[in-house]
């Protein structure tokens, strides 16, 4: 038996494709009705939840890390019983998920952790996953795991004990702030490159086949360029989960050098200061030095 606490529609419909008892849990009624949709049952509540899961239950989390995370692993603690089993799939710090295992441990309640990559394109492509946890727990959920994976023995493996799922997905996304912003300044140049007037879209479908940097983050980016070749409506502000911050400040506690993830957190910190003060005390100390120009708003 099943339950997902809070768990997008794409991940419960490849459960359920794949022959599982599924039971959804979201606040928002519209999920719970997308999920009944896909041939699930769902619950209006966690305690709702657990009523209709035997145990022993499974439940598994997909929420935001942090707090929301915190609420829900000890809203269900009070509500699960020895043999009952957590995954959390979210991208929660793994430091905060040695802790949580250590508090279901006393309950005698299994806790795995599960970095999950794939995005919205896991439904069709299937979910890279990183377990971390007890390894017989592991392998009572393998038919999990196999299920939601692009298939049974490829994308997901159990990597460690408790907290070394999330760490692995948490260097994972790391590597990903790395490569992002080395195709988006290397398309950047081809894009100033006014003279060749070069389409950018051409040049990702190229480099899609053959080349050494092929990737599916290039796969996404032809796309992104086909749909949008001028990026037109796109603001040049770009979000950040925090795992980049975690990995960055891991490396240091480490003494790794990481330079080029840190520089590419740094980037997307940069991208946020449309009014960026250093930037002007930059072109005022030009200007007290060298009576540089200053250019006006």
């Amino acid at each position: 038996m099943i339950g997902l606490g809070r768990m997008g529609a794409n991940m419960t419909l490849r459960l359920v494709r794949g022959g599982h008892r599924v039971v959804g849990f979201d606040f928002n009624p519209e999920a719970r009705q997308r999920v009944e949709q896909h041939g699930a049952q769902s619950a209006a509540s966690l305690d709702a939840l657990v009523q209709k899961l035997k145990p022993p239950r499974t439940l598994w989390l997909m929420v935001p890390a942090g707090n929301a995370t915190e609420e829900t692993v000890t809203a269900l603690l009070d509500l699960l019983q020895a043999g009952d089993t957590i995954v959390d799939g979210g991208n929660s710090n793994y430091k905060n998920t040695q802790l949580r295992s250590e508090r279901c441990a006393d309950k005698q309640v299994s806790y795995l952790d599960c970095g999950t990559s794939g995005g919205i394109w896991g439904l069709t492509e299937g979910y890279s996953m990183m377990i971390g946890g007890e390894a017989s727990v592991v392998a009572r959920l393998r038919p999990i795991f196999e299920t939601l994976a692009p298939a049974p023995d490829r994308g997901w493996g159990h990597v460690g004990p408790s907290g070394a799922g999330h760490f692995t997905k948490m260097i994972h996304n790391g590597i990903e702030y790395g490569l992002m912003q080395a195709y988006a300044e290397g398309f950047s140049i081809l894009q100033h490159k006014a003279e060749f007037g070069l389409d950018l879209h051409q040049v990702a479908e190229i480099w899609r086949d053959g080349s050494v940097v092929r990737s599916w983050l290039l796969d996404l980016t032809a796309i992104a360029l086909k749909n949008n070749p001028t990026l037109d409506g796109v603001a040049p502000y770009v979000a950040d989960s925090g795992e980049g911050r975690w990995t960055v400040a891991e490396a240091i506690d480490l003494n790794v050098p990481a330079p080029a993830i840190t520089l590419a957190l740094l980037a997307r910190l940069a991208s946020r200061d449309s009014d960026s003060f250093a930037a002007k005390m930059l072109a005022a100390m030009r200007n007290q030095f060298g009576g540089h120009e200053i250019k006006k708003k």
